[in-house]
């Protein structure tokens, strides 16, 4: 079967096939029995383990299925839903544990269409392929995307490292990209627990060069955790847990509940035309 994903050491498309995938030119990358393939290259892999733990992915799992973020994810399902054509094939630029790419994935293929999702993490990607046994899932970098030009015409990135120009190589013309950033107070609560003078976010519009803006959606809502683990995986979620002073972290340790503001941006973007 004809996949998504090309080899990332030739360029060549790749082809799915049992127990590996393969390139014209003899590459062979074997298929993991989750469900994934690694196409990270050694010499674009900067540490030993890269991306986020097994510990993180375990606790951004339990923190998203507790579905305090659903809002978020509906908004994804509906605007692809609202700009999606027909067969549509969408990759998940940093799909992390796969929460999001397996909705999306759903959605895609009510339309008949094809999902792929790539992480640096093989922690999170091994749980991506298990969430969506329909999609392609490969560990790679977001910077280097195993995806030939032109491929999707969808690409999503929730909270994820920003690749403006490699993003636009891999839509097609017209395609559509999902930015979700967080929004001026998001997580205030929490971050004022942390931190003795928080700040806002800042909520502006860049150009990226390719692309001319269609919408900025607000995603807005209050949400309470219960419990010293779901605040816990909440904040090792966050940038927050690389760079709180250690008060900060032990003031959030002692509370039993923590009521916080949700406020998501999505960025809807479209890949322009050549000429």
């Amino acid at each position: 079967m004809e996949s998504l994903f090309c080899c990332p050491i030739c360029g060549e498309g790749l082809r799915r096939e049992p127990g590996r995938y393969a390139c014209p030119g003899g590459h062979s990358f074997d298929l993991a029995r989750e469900g994934y393939v690694n196409l990270l290259p050694a010499n674009r892999q900067h540490s030993k383990e890269p991306g986020d733990d097994r510990e993180m992915a375990a606790a951004r799992s339990r923190f998203l299925e507790g579905g305090w973020y659903a809002p978020l994810r509906e908004a994804l399902c509906a605007l692809v839903e609202k700009y999606a054509p027909e067969e549509p094939a969408l990759l998940d630029a940093g799909c992390g544990e796969g929460w999001y790419t397996a909705a999306l994935g759903e959605t895609v293929l009510a339309r008949g269409g094809r999902i792929a999702g790539v992480d640096l993490s093989k922690p999170g990607v091994k749980r991506a392929a298990r969430r969506q046994s329909r999609g392609e899932f490969g560990v790679a970098s977001v910077y280097h995307l195993p995806l030939g030009d032109g491929r999707v015409d969808i690409l999503v990135d929730c909270f994820s490292p920003l690749a403006a120009k490699e993003f636009y190589r891999v839509l097609k013309p017209g395609g559509i990209f999902l930015y979700v950033v967080p929004g001026p107070r998001h997580l205030w609560e929490l971050k004022s627990v942390l931190y003795d003078s928080p700040y806002e976010n800042q909520d502006r519009r860049e150009e990226y060069a390719g692309f001319r803006y269609l919408d900025v959606v607000p995603v807005e809502y209050a949400f309470t955790l219960t419990g010293a683990q779901a605040i816990g995986d909440l904040f090792r979620m966050t940038p927050y847990f690389w760079k709180t002073p250690r008060e900060g972290a032990e003031r959030l340790g002692e509370l039993e509940e923590l009521t916080t503001t949700a406020q998501f941006r999505i960025h809807v973007m479209e890949a322009k035309k050549e000429g």
